[in-house]
């Protein structure tokens, strides 16, 4: 069987562990520096996947910002930027969001068996499906990516999607971003939700790197044995 890919987890939080408020507007919790180291590391990996509500709610575009990144990959012969991959349990996505409209990339979607045929209908030819069995199986999906010849995946979110992959083990590395003030509201989303992590007090993750980036501090974690950040 192919190797799965190597899965970096990406996600900057408040200091009191929120990665938004409640309100409709993003809440900026990085700054102009760090958010081109992350533009960095996104030039590195084969493929960036978000979770579907994370298209519904900040509609990003998912690409290599660096015109001199873009033109780096492109002389590796590789894409401008990596294929695009989300997860969606429902299939309801809107083929107008910026994840399928801009770049000339691919667009994976991975859907729950039932729920497939109607998110191809919906999606038409801007995007490949995948059904990924009854509810979506993460070890499938990485599997597949893998086949695809994806081997390095950054998982920017949301908090959902960073709980499946940190409670099902499959991550083997954390970029933890954390901005220097307070969200305080409970309604609001969080990094990580309730669930059992294989990393508690008796099973500390690796701490790799800690880097001051303007006023935001950046927390490089490796989470398995043979984990080296490569």
């Amino acid at each position: 069987m192919t190797e799965r890919p190597y899965v970096l987890l990406s996600c900057a939080a408040s200091i009191d562990g929120y990665i938004d408020d409640a309100t409709q507007e993003r809440l900026l919790l990085s700054n102009d520096e760090d958010f081109d180291r992350v533009d960095e590391v996104r030039a590195t990996c084969d493929a960036i996947l978000v979770g579907a509500n994370t298209i519904r709610q900040d509609n990003p575009r998912l690409l290599v910002r660096s015109s001199e990144r873009r033109a780096e990959r492109t002389a590796r012969g590789l894409p401008e930027s990596p294929v695009k991959v989300t997860l969606s349990a429902r299939g309801d996505l809107d083929p107008g969001a910026k994840f399928f409209t801009e770049g000339a990339i691919d667009k994976l979607v991975y859907c729950a068996d039932a729920t497939a045929d109607k998110c191809r209908e919906q999606l038409q030819d801007v995007a490949t499906v995948i059904s990924a069995g009854d509810s979506i199986d993460l070890t499938r999906v990485l599997d597949d990516l893998a086949a695809r010849g994806i081997r390095r995946l950054m998982v920017e979110g949301g908090g959902t999607i960073h709980t499946q992959f940190l409670t099902e083990g499959l991550a083997d590395e954390l970029q933890l971003v954390i901005a220097p003030f307070f969200v305080g509201d409970s309604t609001a989303p969080r990094f990580v939700g309730t669930g059992a992590f294989p990393h508690d007090s008796k099973r500390r993750m690796r701490l790799a790197e800690t880097r001051q980036i303007g006023d935001v501090i950046l927390a490089r974690y490796l989470l398995n044995e043979q984990s080296t950040g490569a």
